[in-house]
């Protein structure tokens, strides 16, 4: 299987230009149509999909298709909320002589998409995160071209589903080069590099997406960088609810970490507990272990990556094996243990994400103060509390908000739902973008920005801010929301 050449990659970025601005300009109903093409096309195609699936990632075919549905209901989503215009922002403020601050003259603002975007898919999840996944689908929707850089992990898989997505875009009207994928490192670097690429959407290893993020930022003319990039999302168990719901609780926490062999970007990483015999968490997870089901890790580099960042906190001066796995092709879960003391010295312990099976128990004393254990983790997509209604948690709530993008209570990370109010991005290292998020619907806003026309003539505004809103979408006009429904323009 040949790899895409820099010059073959240039050549389809140069057709991705070409057809953003053949179809930038359209209406919000052809896009949406066009998103619904994809879904459709996935959906006819999934029992192959699923199958390529299988041989290249060792996933359960129950997962796969889950994350299949899951991809295409994502598109049709996308599309309801194109159609209602939601993405655009279009705002409408008129001409004002009685304006606080002084006359105010006709401005009208709307989101227009950037360009091309060149996409770097994932190898943990083959659909939700990959060819047609959150940052492709959220690009077109934004009215974008994509050019996708097929994760090797599953290149079968990306290669064929690369094909249905061209044929369902051709099927239903799009222009040529709209969407196309490409292979290998030189395809790679030409992404990043290529002026006609506006932004990049990346889900990977810190290493890679920091290289990759210093190489945006150091072009002539520097691009957005949505990178995603590692999260060891903890979790802090209070005196009242371990001793109300201990064994609830750890049996809860050793079903996140260890689903999908640990590989989600969610796992929790890290469990404070206010435990004072730890052989009780040996026996009680030991227990809930045992009938887990294990699997190869999805390809033989993460594998040696898990390996060795397993080791690296196993050695740790301060850290115990409270369970240990094994060295199999599918490989046991391991559960490591330290005190709050010990990660106080060493708050390295607190950056090393295990991507794997595999979890450190943090022990603290009673008394202790959360918050600031909590102060000692770096940036993370979750965080998550296991606390009873009645605490005063404020303290230790305000530091975990300010350290990721999503705060759980009661709940386990690992089910992150495509929707409204979804937040997956955080502050760095989790993301380097943590005003964003790549999963729900606000992630379409990632590849736009505002333009704001001041002083226009209506007939030389685009349809989505002239006053008779021939799209018949949701607009925000001198203030106030206005709706189609509700007797809008």
């Amino acid at each position: 299987m040949t790899t895409t050449s820099a010059d073959q990659a240039a050549a389809q970025i140069e057709a991705a230009h070409a057809a953003y601005q053949q179809s930038r300009d359209e209406t919000p109903q052809t896009r949406a149509a066009w998103l619904e093409a994809l879904a459709a096309g996935l959906e006819q195609h999934a029992d192959e999909l699923v199958e390529i699936a299988g041989r290249e990632t060792h996933l359960a075919e129950g997962r796969l298709r889950f994350e299949l549905k899951r991809s295409v209901f994502q598109l049709r989503l996308f599309g309801d909320e194109v159609r209602r215009g939601e993405n655009l922002d279009a705002t409408i403020d008129h001409a004002d002589p009685e304006w606080g601050m002084g006359p105010r003259p006709d401005i009208r603002k709307v989101n227009v998409p950037l360009g091309v975007v060149g996409v770097f898919g994932a190898s943990n999840f083959p659909f939700a995160f990959s060819v047609m996944g959150g940052d492709s689908a959220s690009a077109l929707a934004a009215g974008c071209a994509v050019v996708h850089k097929i994760h090797g992990g599953h290149t079968e898989l990306g290669l064929r589903t690369g094909e249905i997505a061209t044929e369902a875009l051709a099927t239903a009207g799009a222009p040529a080069g709209l969407f196309s994928t490409v292979t290998g490192r030189e395809a790679a670097e030409a992404l990043v590099d290529h002026p006609l690429v506006m932004a990049i959407g990346f889900t990977g290893s810190t290493a890679g997406g920091r290289a990759l993020f210093n190489r945006a930022a150091s072009r002539p003319v520097p691009i957005p960088f949505y990178g995603e990039l590692g999260s060891i999302n903890p979790v802090f168990v209070t005196e009242e609810a371990w001793n109300l719901r201990r064994d609830e609780i750890l049996a809860g926490y050793a079903g996140s970490f260890t689903m999908g062999m640990g590989q989600f970007c969610t796992k929790p990483g890290l469990l404070f507990a206010p435990a004072e015999h730890e052989e009780d968490i040996a026996q009680i997870l030991g227990r809930e272990l045992a009938g887990k089901p294990t699997a190869p890790l999805l390809s033989p580099r993460l594998r040696e990556g898990f390996d060795e960042a397993l080791a690296g906190v196993r050695d740790t001066e301060g850290v115990e094996v409270l369970i240990a796995g094994n060295d199999d092709d599918a490989p046991a879960p391991t559960v490591l243990a330290t005190t709050a003391d010990a990660v106080r010295q060493r708050p390295e312990l607190l950056e090393q994400e295990m991507f794997g099976p595999a979890t450190l128990v943090i022990t603290y004393k009673p008394g202790t103060d959360l918050a600031e254990l909590a102060s000692l983790i770096q940036g993370q997509l979750t965080a998550t509390v296991q606390a009873q209604p009645e605490e005063d948690l404020n303290d230790l709530l305000t530091v975990l908000r300010e350290k990721s993008g999503r705060v759980l209570w009661n709940a386990w990370p690992t089910g992150v739902t495509v929707t409204y109010a979804q937040q997956h991005g955080g502050p760095y290292p989790a993301t380097t973008a943590p005003n964003t998020t790549s999963v729900g619907t606000a992630a379409i806003r990632r590849f736009m920005r505002p333009v704001a026309y001041d002083s226009f003539p209506s007939a030389q505004l685009p349809p989505a801010l002239r006053d008779e809103n021939p799209w018949g979408i949701g607009r925000r006009v001198d203030g106030r929301w206005e709706h189609p429904a509700e007797g809008g323009n």
